[in-house]
């Protein structure tokens, strides 16, 4: 995550939030707004000019899925808890049923932020109670026995899904496998792992060249080597997980009646996998 911690919360987590509150009928998330800020707002103009117009029904279109999947599976009683790895400002403890627990992570400093506000909105009974747990973990260092040791003392021997979204773009391939080596330790047969990321192709897209420029102009210096694409076969042989379901914006687009505005060259288009543990 060498190029994370030059990205500042209003432009990741404020950022995706203010996208999945452009379309709330889309997203199906009606708490998303309460994320929004003017600085982000002055942001996200120059972003949608500068970069993709079709970039906040992405992140829409990945918000609607996951939180439909999930609730089927709660509905079902497949799943107890919800461990959202790069929890952002997400809002899915409140868009689903509230007997599921929930597992946030990220870092420390954006799970003291949200934790803060969530209780606020609470007390001001903007939002209702649920029964969160917030993991402020710094990836840049050695995690993983104390994340183990936490999340198994929080969820026991529950059943869960784990959901990582909009992270591993900014991660290595070392970094994904010991996350995914992790996700292997403390998930039983039967849980689910749900996966956001990009297929090597988006690299030569106008779209992603946008994207780059725009970085370099706001963000840090980097280059497209410095983001991970990941494709298919990584998840169809993750070890002791079997690939159940795969969609990406526009197979979305389709299930749910969004008409996809610009080219496929001015998309970044991002993949979503399902995945079951054997």
């Amino acid at each position: 995550m060498k190029n994370d911690r030059n990205i500042g919360i209003h432009e990741t987590a404020f950022v995706t939030s203010a996208f999945r509150a452009t379309d709330e009928n889309l997203s199906q998330d009606t708490f998303a707004r309460l994320w929004q800020n003017s600085k982000t707002d002055q942001w996200i103009i120059k972003y949608l000019k500068q970069v993709s117009s079709e970039e906040p029904f992405t992140h829409c279109l990945r918000n609607r899925y996951f939180l439909d999947e999930i609730n089927a599976l709660v509905q079902k009683n497949e799943i107890d808890v919800l461990i959202n790895f790069g929890s952002g400002f997400s809002m899915y403890p409140f868009l689903l049923d509230k007997k599921l627990m929930h597992i946030e992570i990220d870092k420390p400093e954006i799970v003291t932020y949200k934790r803060q506000k969530l209780e606020h909105w609470q007390q001001e009974n903007v939002l209702p109670k649920r029964d969160i747990h917030f993991i402020g973990v710094d990836f840049t260092s050695e995690y993983k026995s104390g994340l183990i040791t936490k999340l198994n003392a929080i969820k026991g021997n529950k059943s869960c899904f784990i959901l990582i979204e909009g992270v591993l773009f900014f991660l290595n391939r070392e970094e994904t496998n010991d996350l995914f080596e992790l996700f292997k330790t403390v998930q039983n047969s039967g849980d689910y792992i749900g996966s956001a990321s990009f297929q090597e192709t988006i690299k030569d897209t106008q779209a992603f060249k946008n994207l780059l420029h725009f970085f370099n102009l706001k963000v840090a210096k980097t280059s497209k080597d410095d983001y991970q694409t990941i494709d298919d076969r990584y998840y169809t042989s993750v070890p002791n997980y079997t690939l159940i379901d795969q969609q990406d914006y526009f197979s979305l687009s389709k299930k749910y009646d969004h008409k996809v505005r610009e080219k496929r060259t001015l998309i970044l288009n991002e993949n979503f996998y399902l995945l079951k543990k054997n």
